[in-house]
């Protein structure tokens, strides 16, 4: 049964409905776990189905650069992947719901970190009613949009799981698309850094039981009240709009892809990338750029007011830094920099609640996987406590070339989502799983394979008027729980032959009228029939031996089979 929508209609708040036509799904719901949110769309069924007119010219077939398809293997490893998170987001007593890909524009509000395309990253329309929607770039917004509506009926605090894809329209690139797959846990309604705490030990389980690891991995941790009061003490940024800190922090935010350089030219002028696209940076003054990249890079004052701090100077202040985080050395560092200036409040409480939690995490035995750690930042501009990110400790390489990952999944707290939508505020926090970005890694690292699995069993049609015969034969493999199919297209023992090879099936079943009157089926091995055919000189000697090919009862089909199989799972 569905939750009643209890919308709040109100001037001030905006109006936390579903679209007309999507449904949330519930927890006690029968969902599907990977199909993700399904759309009702009437108008392709009906007066906007378009003609189906022939066409002159033929349509090229093409496929958009930010997106891809999926093979077989690509898919299976995806649910591999996503069974194991699940697994474990379970295990910390989240519960599954599902929210629609599509929104209402307003409701997912306007918090991503690359607003250089058109609809500020988001791919948006307008419906019958002049209403703008959009399809979801994350499923935190939806989520607040969804507890929002239903709070009065659903647990306080709330803790859910979620999956599905997620659009961005910002420029493709390597890693980059616009259709990608996530997998997020939050808590809504707690204001507890135990809270935020259990995400990263989520985040270092979730990515354990992926099969990284401990010591291959680090929960980098930070907190965006330490950005805060870092860009309080500029005085161009104390005072700034909220447009102009977002765009210091997004640029700040991509010290790991683009390096400290990098980030100077978006905190300056701007930067042009490979590609010859500009985008324009923060316009700070050079002292303001040096006062920024030594705070969170940990380097004592001295910097000059005109001239940039120079990269060899980043360099070595992270190789003498140490693994583990001194929070007596940061504020020192903090208070050189400010150079007899007040140590800004909301620097001091962000470094208060990582302490707290770090000694949380440290205390339940992840003090080897949560990090403290000043270059996180998380791009999405709800941010407004602890942030972390999960990294690789080592480099990974695709065919001899290093490939940069960035971070695997992060999260962080944000407790204004939910006040946007009118009535009482609920602080959260939460993190989301790239199941894409991760798959890649786990492949890199050799922890899921790409191999094409096993097709069916493939029953051959030797005669067409015993097609029945062939659909018993294949529907008792089927009740054995063994996956079978018929030939259903066109040609000659040697074309199914082919087809059950690019299906790569283990073997197929032949059933002559000879056959038929002896009871007996004949069950050709493909696996071992390719082997033993390599070793074959002749035409002649290969229908005399007929490799791999025997001949066994009806009644002995079954446990035929299942050798054969066996076979070839041991052979993987």
């Amino acid at each position: 049964m569905l939750l009643s929508r209890a919308a709040v209609h109100n001037r001030n708040s905006t109006i936390h409905t579903l679209p007309k036509g999507l449904e949330a799904v519930l927890p006690a719901q029968e969902i599907d776990l990977y199909g993700g949110s399904q759309l009702s769309c009437s108008s392709a069924r009906g007066e906007g189905r378009m003609a189906n007119n022939v066409q002159d010219t033929p349509i090229q077939a093409r496929l958009p650069r930010g997106v891809n398809d999926r093979t077989p293997a690509e898919i299976a490893a995806t649910l591999q992947i996503m069974d194991r998170i699940r697994e474990v987001f379970e295990l910390y007593g989240f519960e599954a719901v599902e929210t629609p890909l599509i929104e209402y524009t307003d409701a997912l509000g306007k918090s991503l970190p690359d607003q250089d395309r058109p609809n500020k990253g988001v791919f948006s329309f307008q419906d019958d009613d002049q209403q703008w929607l959009s399809l979801r770039y994350d499923l935190t917004a939806p989520l607040a949009r969804y507890f929002a509506e239903n709070r009065e009926f659903l647990s306080d605090p709330y803790r859910s799981y979620r999956w599905g894809w997620v659009f961005r329209n910002e420029k493709p690139g390597p890693g980059r698309f616009w259709q990608f797959l996530q997998f997020d846990a939050d808590t809504v309604g707690s204001s507890s850094l135990a809270a935020d705490a259990e995400c990263c030990m989520l985040a270092a389980d979730t990515t354990e039981k992926l099969g990284v690891p401990i010591g291959s991995f680090v929960v980098k941790v930070w907190n965006r009240k330490v950005l805060d009061g870092i860009m309080d003490a500029v005085p161009e940024l104390k005072g700034a709009s909220k447009e102009k800190r977002d765009t210091v922090l997004r640029s700040i935010d991509k010290l790991d892809r683009l390096g400290i350089e990098g980030v100077q030219q978006l905190l300056g002028t701007g930067r042009r990338d490979a590609s010859g696209d500009f985008t324009e940076g923060a316009q700070l003054s050079i002292s303001a750029i040096n006062f920024i990249t030594s705070s969170i890079m940990l380097l004592p004052g001295g910097y000059s007011a005109d001239k940039l701090i120079p990269s060899v100077e980043f360099e070595r202040a992270t190789q003498s830094s140490g693994s583990d985080f001194d929070f007596k050395k940061y504020r020192a560092v903090i208070r050189d920099n400010l150079r007899g200036h007040d140590f800004p409040a909301a620097l001091e409480e962000g470094l208060c609640e990582l302490e707290q939690l770090y000694a949380i995490t440290a205390g339940s035995g992840y003090a080897n996987r949560v990090k403290i750690d000043p270059s996180v930042v998380r791009g999405l501009d709800y941010y407004t406590g602890p942030v972390f990110e999960v990294h690789l400790t080592r480099t990974l390489f695709d065919e001899g070339r290093p490939v940069e990952l960035g971070s695997l999944c992060g999260g962080g707290r944000y407790d204004g989502l939910v006040a946007r939508f009118g009535g009482e505020a609920a602080p959260a926090t939460g993190f989301s799983v790239g199941v894409s970005r991760i798959a890649n890694a786990l492949i890199l690292l050799g922890k899921v394979s790409l191999n094409p699995q096993a097709g069916p069993v493939v029953v051959t049609v030797f005669d067409r008027e015993r097609l029945a015969d062939y659909q018993r034969i294949v529907k008792s493999l089927r009740e054995a729980g063994i996956r079978a199919e018929l030939f259903l297209g066109e040609g000659r023992l040697g074309a199914q032959l082919k087809y059950a090879d690019k299906r790569r099936s283990p073997c197929v079943i032949i059933q002559g009228d000879d056959e038929k009157a002896r009871g007996e089926v004949q069950i050709k091995d493909l696996i071992e029939g390719a082997k033993s055919a390599a070793e074959i000189a002749s035409n002649e000697e290969w229908r005399v031996s007929r490799p791999a090919q025997v001949a066994v009862p009806e009644a002995d089909l079954i446990p035929a089979v299942r050798e054969i199989l066996a076979r070839y799972e041991r052979s993987q």
